[in-house]
């Protein structure tokens, strides 16, 4: 969605930017484009791979005008300076490259080790979710993380084969999800949700995303823009809820929204769009991966 992140974000000359999730670097490229002569971005990814093609890929045309580190979105707060940014980009999910590389586990598509890390620097895999976790917290993660109806029948079926013989690739997994819930017709694999849930909770995407809008709003200028794309309706509800939260112009105690305890404050930040902006034409076209995808953008205030 390069187009529409650069219409929300509205990259100018001389702006300071943050990617927090640079991947391919598509994004970045296009907002240091536009913000060229003097625009710089400040970037970062989980994936050390990422990383590594994004310092390639940018260096060629944009050296000098840029600062990427390794980590998670959630520490930008730490180390991009506060109030210094025009924009800030978040784009979960993920990548492209990582769906495609089988060693990387991400994707019951190729059969390869059940990994899922998108920081491989890390220790947690999905194999020793799979393979250690009980049947609760496993039917709690596929029903939270991944809205799978079947969850607790597929939950108990794991832990009761992986006494037999222990989890390790993903075709193993596919497998045996599909042998209990078999396709019929349906467009969608029946290891969709699974392996979706399991990538959420091996990579504790749902804390990353809440405390990354937090540093976000930490590391805007008045008037910079945040703008989110997310995948799927777990991550775009949070994102609508902190939405919401920090728009208000009012909070209250005790967890319960009672008019007559209502206090008076000032809002963070104000919506630019009410309803999320969907990916167009041409970018379905171009990225069928892209037809999930909506964004949703803050305004500082």
């Amino acid at each position: 969605m390069a187009a529409e992140v650069l219409n929300a974000l509205k990259p100018n000359p001389g702006g300071r930017y943050a990617d927090g999730t640079l991947g391919g670097a598509g994004h970045a490229a296009g907002i240091l484009s536009a913000s060229s002569p003097t625009g710089w971005l400040f970037g970062c990814d989980r994936d050390g791979a990422a990383i590594e093609a994004a310092k390639r890929r940018l260096a060629e045309k944009f050296a000098g005008r840029f600062e990427i580190r390794h980590g998670n979105f959630a520490e930008m707060a730490g180390w991009i300076p506060a109030a210094g940014c025009d924009g800030v980009l978040l784009d979960l999910g993920v990548s492209s490259p990582q769906l495609d590389s089988p060693e990387r586990g991400f994707s019951f598509q190729h059969d390869g080790p059940l990994d899922m890390r998108m920081d491989t620097r890390q220790t947690l895999t999905a194999a020793d979710l799979v393979n250690g976790a009980g049947a609760e917290e496993l039917a709690k993660i596929f029903w939270e993380f991944g809205d799978e109806r079947e969850s607790r029948r597929l939950a108990r079926a794991m832990v009761h084969d992986r006494e037999r013989r222990r989890f390790e690739t993903t075709r193993q997994l596919a497998e045996l999800i599909e042998r209990l819930s078999p396709r019929r017709g349906k467009k969608a694999h029946p290891a969709t949700k699974i392996f979706q849930a399991l990538r959420i909770a091996v990579n504790d995407e749902m804390g990353s995303l809440k405390y990354g809008l937090e540093a976000a709003v930490k590391i805007l200028k008045p008037g910079g823009r945040l703008a989110v794309i997310t995948f799927h309706s777990l991550e775009d509800r949070v994102v609508k809820e902190f939405g919401r939260e920090r728009t208000c112009d009012y909070t209250f105690s005790g967890g319960v929204d009672v008019p007559e305890l209502r206090r008076s404050r000032a809002p963070e930040l104000k919506w630019v769009t009410r309803k999320a902006i969907k990916p167009g034409a041409v970018e379905l076209n171009d990225n069928p991966r892209s037809r999930s995808a909506q964004l949703r953008v803050l305004e500082k205030i």
